[in-house]
């Protein structure tokens, strides 16, 4: 059974590359949009297994998404990792208090992004 992932990032840089990374996984397909917006539509729309966001986006910022997210009743125990560039350290805090199962700052290492998320839908040991 094939899983999907959603990527919410709106430079394609640094969206391929997490689309790489994660196509290594068997049986997930990994689907991607550039905003928050577009990404609630998506998942008002579809099964996803995990969301990795950035934070800065355009319009709707990854916080906002999160809450978004997290307050949809069905949506309440979906993964969310976030990625983002941003150096305020208090951000890890914030977006864990919001929901987020993982945090990973620019530059990350997109194996650990993949692994992270495998160990969070089960497709790997914890």
């Amino acid at each position: 059974m094939t899983r999907n992932v959603l990527i919410v990032e709106d430079t394609e840089t640094c969206r391929d590359t997490l689309e790489v990374a994660l196509m290594k996984l068997p049986n997930l397909a990994v689907q991607s949009v550039n905003s928050a917006e577009e990404a609630l539509e998506w998942l008002d729309a579809n099964e996803a297994c995990a969301l990795v966001t950035d934070l800065h986006l355009p319009l709707m910022n990854g916080f906002e998404l999160i809450e978004a997210v997290r307050g949809r009743p069905w949506r309440a125990s979906l993964p969310i990792l976030v990625i983002s560039g941003d150096s305020d350290p208090r951000i890890p805090t914030q977006v864990a208090k919001l929901g987020a199962n993982a945090f990973f700052s620019k530059p990350y290492s997109p194996a650990e992004v993949r692994h992270k998320l495998e160990q969070l839908i089960g497709g790997a040991p914890s």
